[in-house]
């Protein structure tokens, strides 16, 4: 911005509230028009949020790292074949590729409590930058006797991928991890979904969603306290959904170490 346009700047009243939100509020006009800085900021604002959606997501370096955290891992693909058959054909990328079904029917299947799923979703930043510490704050909730089944990362994947996933590993819950729709000023935004009893066709009323994890949002730690939390009362419970509503602030002890958990959204 010149300093001739800063000067001509008009402020916005609610010009403090930026201070406190990324949202795109209080931005000032000159004239009829908006400043110069916002409309860059927009633009790269947008192209940041293009760039989430379409960018592959790098599945060597994430298999990677959750093999370095101690997972047993596997890679299945949608049937959305490119990125563009999975932009247009969303119910492709709800279902497995039939060779992965084959291998996962061949691999030895024990019955398990929990299955993880890492999808890209629409978002394969946000499960670059996101899942791996979200996985690690989660793995001391985790109880001991839980039998867990392989950590699957799912490529051109929509949430409804891991309730068949799930369904083959022979899963009581399912736990997805998937890149959210990008926003202006959320390009990373990761989401969080829990089925109980998951199979092909689960309407999605019977899930529980955790979204917006991220530094900026919903912190690791607090994600993964509501998510421990929420795993274990479907499990006890045996639902998700709209019976199982979202109690784990109850829960919360006391001082700096409930204000560390609930995060900066409550605050």
């Amino acid at each position: 911005m010149t300093d001739n346009e800063n000067a001509s700047v008009t402020e916005s009243p609610w010009s403090e509230w930026r201070s406190v939100t990324p949202a795109r509020l209080a931005l000032g006009r000159v004239g009829a028009g908006m400043p110069t800085d916002e409309v860059l900021r927009f633009g790269w604002a947008h192209a940041m949020a293009r760039d989430a959606i379409h960018a592959a997501l790098d599945v060597p370096k994430l298999e990677a790292a959750l093999h370095a955290q101690g997972w047993t891992v596997a890679h299945i693909h949608s049937r959305a074949s490119d990125r563009t058959t999975y932009l247009r054909r969303p119910d492709l990328g709800r279902m497995i590729d039939p060779d992965d079904i084959a291998k996962l029917r061949a691999a030895p299947i024990m019955p398990s409590d929990i299955c993880i799923v890492i999808g890209d979703g629409l978002s394969s930043l946000a499960v670059d930058r996101h899942a791996i510490s979200l996985l690690a704050a989660l793995k001391p909730h985790l109880a001991s006797e839980l039998k867990q089944a392989p950590v699957i990362v799912a490529t051109q994947a929509r949430v409804a991928i891991a309730d068949e996933i799930a369904e083959l590993l022979q899963a009581k819950l399912s736990i997805m991890l998937v890149g959210e729709r990008p926003g202006l000023s959320s390009p990373d935004s990761l989401g969080i979904y829990i089925t109980h009893a998951p199979f092909r066709g689960r309407n999605d009323a019977g899930r529980n969603c955790i979204s917006n994890v991220r530094p900026e949002g919903l912190s690791y730690a607090a994600a993964a306290f509501k998510l421990a939390w929420l795993a274990r009362e479907a499990l006890g419970r045996g639902l998700t959904g709209v019976g199982l509503k979202d109690e784990s602030d109850l829960t919360l002890p006391e001082g700096d170490n409930a204000a560390r958990l609930r995060g900066p959204e409550t605050r």
